[in-house]
């Protein structure tokens, strides 16, 4: 069989061959939008102003049946779903919505007879920075999913101007730079310059006594800003319904101090404007100052009170009173960000609204549920007292009183025990006074989950624990799920070609059918075509890497991927040691029969998260040195691609061929990537954490690299000392590989630049990075055995690809509507 070797030609799935008629529609939308909204002739227009002229015609099609689902929400009076999150990844928006309305055909021949390349406007389109990883991608498929399911959703965020940042690579280090996304415009969004909400902030508190001896508390903010809505319509498959993403942005309510302008201060003159507006002007600001601790936690409040306060608005001009709002309202905050909604709905409703507290508080916690998606400490936010006592007195006031009933309540129920009590308390006493937001989401909560079955257990078993044991209903377990329109049809159109010849079109509308595909693997011409689509795939990333790194690739060798954040516990640092020791061994014996291999790095490190770009700038100094080794040409390529994002992903994923999944076991809540890569044909070698646990039990034991400590294990080690002279004496690669960057192998410019990191692995190994190694290795050694036995490998393959329809965000949207919403179980 003839093996292609040029870059893949994108097919569209979504619909039949479009009607001629249809084409000529589009096209003349298209020339319509260039005309009057772009203002430019067909002969002089740019790639930009086509992709302005096609996404507004595209949009026009979305508005039709953003209208009608609006109206039949209100019409049908449904519960709706608010989900609040601070990050909605949502990816480029184009293609996305024209191949869940079925007009992807459409529009490129309409493109095509303008003269006009598709996929090159495609790739001219920015990705919305919204954005970081997994929580923020999670977000997107969710809501995707939710229109798919008919379910009436907004989505609730802030509308970053820069995002979380580009990243550039100078010589290997990560530089941080603003993500300019909206320079050209977003003509996805509506600004709804008439849907504004004024958020305030610090102040103080006034306990007031009116005239019919009504008490009441009012909130005298010290300053204000004004939330202004931008929506993005988000539609699901076949369009049949579409939801909105609501995102806020930050305007100041006084833009100028004129005075001071015209004393001559016109820097001045903006500082106030500056400093309140930049609380959507940045995802995650770094928290090492006090400044930026302040701003995250303006953030938060900000877009909670302003969803807040029109998801309230909405319900009352509905059904004219908030007693009600639980029989037609769900929120889901999506990790602890959002939890200072919690006290503010109180707020509204107490102080506002003049709602008791105890009916009140009836009411949040019919409302709220929480999904938690990490162990982490640092990501279980706790916030100092003083600082809310600055900048949200009165939600202060409210935490305080919630916490009390909620220990007055134990204490009554008989569990009075100090360590207990101060174990559940919303406030930590030890050393400052802190605020423990997961505490308080779990009380607000009328469900809480995780994320997979071992995060769930994990939470119950520790970061919940005595709240579990009191209220054993409340956490339940919610596995994640990605978007299959987005991560295979879109991703991978030549996979989905080959499923839509196999099992049939049904594949597209029934996830489930994927189990069709298993009985193909032993028909040689299925695996060979699976083989043949992913080396065009390969070929396609092979020219992107060229075209970014400089560095040439061998479609033929094993692409070896781990895209994720850069972080300790995900295990980026025991990825490139195996590299160096698979390097070590290449040189030491290069007639050996290796299996070429290229390894593919992708992710950002945070701004203030020193050890893991030092992770990033190991990696770039091994690929410097591997890659310029005539040594291993053909057998070894090390790339780390920069400024990891959905559209960067939606290229590297369907070009894999292995999946790195190698987080310290009881570490990664679930994972999304992995799900991705499995679906789209990729073998897995992973530990047994997150979510890789049911991944492993879906596509069989047998096609999934299984190696290290489980999470038991991993405690027991840790519990035992964090010391590891014993392996390190014990494996001669190892001891090899940590010699390597001990003396400096790695960088000749700077000897020393790794010997702190050589030392934390040997007297502090948290993260099992040295337990683990020697496991990896001989992990490694079986995925090469794999691979040199070509029809077992695209046998595995076929067997990830037909078994992962579990792990679709329409189930997991499902079990939420079903069992943590209130909502009638949706069949599609």
């Amino acid at each position: 069989m003839m093996l292609m070797t040029t870059a893949p030609e994108t097919t569209d799935l979504a619909s039949d061959a479009p009607e001629p008629r249809e084409v000529e529609a589009f096209r003349s939308a298209i020339l319509g939008k260039l005309r009057y909204m772009v203002a430019k002739e067909p002969d002089y227009a740019c790639d930009h102003d086509w992709l302005i002229a096609t996404s507004l015609a595209a949009r026009d099609r979305v508005i039709d049946r953003w209208s009608h689902s609006t109206r039949r929400t209100y019409r049908d009076g449904r519960k709706r779903v608010y989900y609040f999150s601070l990050e909605f990844l949502i990816g480029r928006m184009l293609f996305d919505a024209l191949a869940n309305l079925g007009l992807a055909g459409a529009a490129r021949a309409a493109l095509a007879e303008l003269g006009v390349d598709f996929d090159r406007l495609r790739e001219l389109e920015p990705d919305p920075a919204l954005g970081n990883g997994g929580l923020g991608r999670l977000a997107a498929c969710f809501m995707e999913s939710m229109a798919t399911l008919g379910i009436p959703a907004h989505g609730y965020g802030i509308r970053y101007d820069h995002g979380i940042f580009r990243q550039v690579l100078k010589d290997g280090w990560q530089h941080e730079m603003p993500e300019e996304w909206l320079a050209f415009g977003n003509p996805w969004e509506f600004e709804r310059s008439e849907v504004i909400y004024t958020v305030g902030f610090g102040g103080r508190v006034e306990e007031i006594v009116d005239t019919d001896g009504t008490h009441r508390t009012v909130w005298h903010h010290a300053e204000t800003v004004n939330a202004v809505a931008f929506d993005t319509p988000i539609p699901g498959w076949h369009g049949r319904h579409v939801n909105t993403l609501r995102l806020w942005s930050a305007r100041a309510t006084d833009p100028l101090r004129l005075e001071d302008f015209n004393r001559g201060d016109h820097v001045g003159a903006l500082a106030n404007r500056v400093r309140l507006e930049a609380i959507s002007r940045v995802l995650y600001p770094s928290d090492e100052t006090t400044a930026g601790q302040d701003l995250r936690l303006r953030q938060e409040y900000f877009f909670a009170a302003a969803s807040l306060q029109d998801l309230v608005r909405r319900h009352l001009a509905q059904h004219g009173e908030l007693r009600s709002l639980p029989a037609h309202v769900s929120i889901q905050l999506n990790d602890t960000h959002p939890a200072i909604a919690v006290p503010e709905l109180m707020r509204l409703l107490v102080d506002e609204y003049a709602i008791a507290w105890d009916e009140a508080w009836g009411i949040v916690t019919r409302v709220f549920n929480y999904t938690n998606h990490t162990l982490l400490p640092e990501a279980l936010e706790t916030w100092g007292v003083p600082r809310l006592e600055s900048l949200l007195p009165r939600h202060l006031q409210i935490i305080i009183r919630i916490n009390a009933a909620h220990l007055d309540a134990l204490r009554a129920a008989g569990h009075g025990d100090d360590a207990l009590m101060s174990s559940l308390s919303l406030i930590d006493e030890r050393g400052e006074r802190r605020v423990r937001m997961a505490h308080l989401a779990f009380i607000g909560a009328r469900r809480v989950n995780g994320v997979s079955e071992l995060h769930t257990e994990l939470l119950r078993e520790t970061v919940f624990r005595d709240f579990h044991a009191l209220y054993p209903d409340r956490i339940v377990n919610k596995t994640n799920g990605v978007s299959f329109r987005r991560w295979l049809f879109q991703a991978n159109p030549q996979l989905t070609s080959l499923l839509v010849d196999t099992v049939g079109k049904g594949v597209l509308d029934d996830v489930n059918r994927l189990g069709q595909f298993a009985s193909f693997a032993e028909d040689a011409s299925v695996r060979e075509r699976f083989a043949a689509l992913r080396r065009v795939n390969k070929v396609a990333l092979a020219r992107r890497v060229a075209d970014c790194t400089g560095v040439r690739l061998d479609p033929d060798a094993m692409f070896d991927v781990h895209v994720k954040r850069i972080h300790e516990y995900k295990r980026q640092l025991l990825n490139i040691m195996q590299t160096i020791a698979l390097y070590q061994a290449m040189r030491s014996d290069p007639h050996r029969g290796w299996v070429p291999r290229v390894k593919i790095f992708a992710g950002k490190a945070a701004a203030g998260y020193l050890r893991a770009k030092l992770v990033i700038k190991l990696i770039h100094d091994v690929a410097r040195v591997v890659n310029g080794d005539p040594a291993v040409q053909g057998l070894l390529r090390v790339v780390f691609l920069p400024n990891y994002n959905v559209s960067l992903a939606e290229q590297i994923i369907p070009a894999a061929d292995l999946s790195e999944q190698i987080s310290t076991a009881g570490m990664e809540a679930s994972g999304t990537g992995n799900m991705k890569l499995a679906l789209n044909g990729a073998l897995t070698i992973g530990t047994l954490d997150g979510a890789n646990i049911e991944l492993r039990e879906h596509v069989g034991a047998g096609n999934f690299f299984l190696f290290g400590l489980t999470a038991d294990e991993v405690t027991a080690r840790r519990g035992a000392g964090l010391g590891t002279d014993d392996l390190i004496a014990a494996s001669p690669t190892l001891a090899a590989v940590l010699a390597a960057l001990d003396s400096g192998a790695f960088a000749a410019d700077d000897p020393g630049r790794y010997r702190e990191l050589v030392a934390a692995l040997r007297y502090n190994d948290y993260f099992v990075v040295n337990a683990d190694f020697d496991a990896y290795a001989a992990a490694q050694r079986t995925v090469d055995d794999r691979w040199r036995n070509r029809d077992a490998w695209w046998r595995t393959a076929i067997a990830n690809t037909s078994n992962v329809g579990y792990f679709s965000s329409d189930r997991a949207i499902s079990e939420y509507a079903s069992d943590v919403w209130g909502l009638p179980t949706v069949v599609r």
